[in-house]
């Protein structure tokens, strides 16, 4: 067995444990998925390398990016939300439908 994934399948399901158990802390929330992302690009740049291809390398640098989008995103509603609500419980979320 590869050493990656021993690494990489704890890393995914601590991100799931994280999304599961904690629907109330946005920032969790944030971190869990971006340890999704980092178990599946691990996976992405093993199976590149023991392949001997470099799409998988690519494609983990793609999702890099977006996962840097994504955050900076989240973290700037989180900032919004927090101004016009003065908390970041996910209690009242449901309240800015429109």
């Amino acid at each position: 067995m590869h050493e990656w994934l021993l690494i990489s399948a704890p890393l995914f399901g601590f991100g799931l444990v994280g999304i599961g158990l904690n629907r109330k802390n946005v920032v969790v929330l944030l971190l869990s998925i971006e340890l999704m992302l980092l178990a599946l690009n691990l996976n992405w740049i093993g199976f590149s390398i023991a392949m001997d291809d470099s799409y998988g390398q690519l494609f983990a640098l793609f999702v890099i990016t977006v996962a840097a989008a994504e955050s900076a995103i989240g973290l700037g509603l989180l900032v919004v939300y927090y101004r016009v609500r003065g908390t970041i419980a996910m209690d009242w979320v449901n309240v800015l439908k429109g």
